[in-house]
């Protein structure tokens, strides 16, 4: 039975994934893939111009697969505290579930590949920055945060606290799990923007 394209398209993503899940793994090349897929590299050129097409394909689909989900909570949920804890949480089960994914996120998959694919995270995590700006923002409105915070400033360490539990995960073979503390570690955040102000927002 022939794939369709797009279905093609998906394996061939898939595949890439399952074969950065190797935390030291082999160098991912068109021969080591095709030869994954049992295919030919023209095969693979078929749906993709290149490996950093492959790439971009994987990240155009974690985003989507993010913002699918961020998009429902910011539309139904109308606490600014649990959009973020409920993004949060998200971002990082997200991780958990999918550890070549994972590899891509932090850049330690993109080693070597070309730039504008690193320049595609930083512009996905920026992106997720600004959603959890906007949702402390909507906290202030509903007095759960002091109206001269630096949302900004708030943002970015929420941000950083991801990327750095995906690190950690990633950097220890994929055994230290992004969910682990979690449920000790939101009160910490939480509180910590409670406390902040002082400073106009950003």
């Amino acid at each position: 039975m022939v794939s369709k394209p797009g279905e093609r398209r998906l394996q061939i993503l898939q595949t890439l994934a399952s074969m950065l899940e190797t935390p030291k793994g082999e160098k991912i090349t068109t021969a080591a893939l095709a030869a994954r897929l049992d295919c030919s590299e023209a095969a693979l050129y078929r749906h993709f111009a290149s490996k950093a097409q492959m790439f971009e394909g994987l990240i155009e689909f974690i985003e989507q697969s993010l913002f699918s989900v961020i998009n429902q909570i910011t539309s139904q949920e109308t606490q600014g505290f649990q959009q973020v804890e409920l993004i949060i949480g998200l971002l990082l089960r997200f991780a958990q579930k999918n550890r070549g994914m994972t590899r891509v996120l932090i850049g330690d998959a993109l080693v070597n590949e070309h730039e504008r694919l690193q320049a595609r995270i930083n512009g996905l995590l920026d992106k997720i920055e600004a959603t959890l700006k906007q949702a402390l923002r909507i906290a202030a409105t509903q007095e759960n945060l002091k109206p001269d915070a630096d949302f900004g400033s708030l943002a970015n360490l929420l941000r950083c606290y991801v990327v750095g539990r995906w690190e950690q995960y990633a950097r220890s073979s994929f055994a230290r799990e992004p969910l682990a503390q979690w449920q000790q570690q939101w009160p910490m955040l939480y509180f910590a923007c409670l406390s902040q102000s002082g400073v106009p927002g950003g």
